[in-house]
């Protein structure tokens, strides 16, 4: 059987870097792991509770996070940055301010800076969300996996791969549905691939949607 290996961990330090840059001893990296994901959850939940679209989407294509002795920084890549930009200082200053408080750091300095993204629909995690939303109102899946590649191809993207698993318009037995355009060179590794699997919670169950996206060749 084919063996699957998470695409973005297989291109590590050839044209995949980490999202997170910091350094610790064996002993305490578990702290920094935790820390890191306090971060992210922090902002995602803030995010959500604060600002709407329409579609009901963040946004966030990826959270950033470089780590120093005296300082933490973190970049928020987002593709719908108008929410945040009306009232940009004060929300970011909000956000800050939420962030230090669950992460109690007294010596050390948070800065958070938000980055826009101008192809939005060319980065799985915006794009999961776009399904996810369809899903949740009860759009047929094949319906809403053809228009998240339509939103792809005005992305200038070479190919995609889109994939829902579960209990597929509330039938009894789980299955898996999956559909390609363009081409996905998932066995190439100087091919970039952005990846990304995400879990929508709908009223018959849970499904897990993955999508993999072929930016360029290196």
């Amino acid at each position: 059987m084919g063996q699957k290996i998470n695409p973005l961990g297989f291109r590590l330090g050839t044209t995949q870097s980490h999202h997170s840059i910091w350094f610790a001893q064996p002993k305490k990296y578990c702290e920094g792991l935790e820390e890191d994901k306090k971060i992210r959850d922090c902002i995602k939940n803030y995010v959500q509770k604060n600002i709407r679209i329409s579609s009901g989407m963040e946004g966030i294509a990826r959270i950033e996070i470089q780590k120093r002795i005296d300082l933490i920084q973190v970049i928020i890549y987002m593709g719908f940055p108008k929410l945040l930009i009306e009232d940009k200082l004060r929300r970011v200053e909000e956000l800050q301010m939420n962030v230090q408080k669950e992460l109690n750091c007294v010596n050390r300095k948070l800065n958070i800076a938000i980055t826009r993204i101008y192809t939005p629909y060319g980065h799985p995690n915006i794009l999961a969300e776009f399904i996810a939303g369809q899903l949740k109102n009860r759009v047929s899946f094949r319906k809403a996996m053809k228009k998240a590649i339509e939103l792809t191809e005005q992305a200038n993207t070479k190919g995609i791969q889109v994939q829902i698993a579960g209990r597929i318009d509330g039938k009894e037995i789980a299955r898996v549905e999956w559909i390609r355009e363009g081409r996905v060179p998932l066995q190439t590794i100087e091919a970039k691939i952005d990846y990304c699997s995400y879990t929508v919670r709908t009223i018959y169950g849970v499904l897990g949607i993955k999508i993999w996206i072929f930016v360029d060749e290196e």
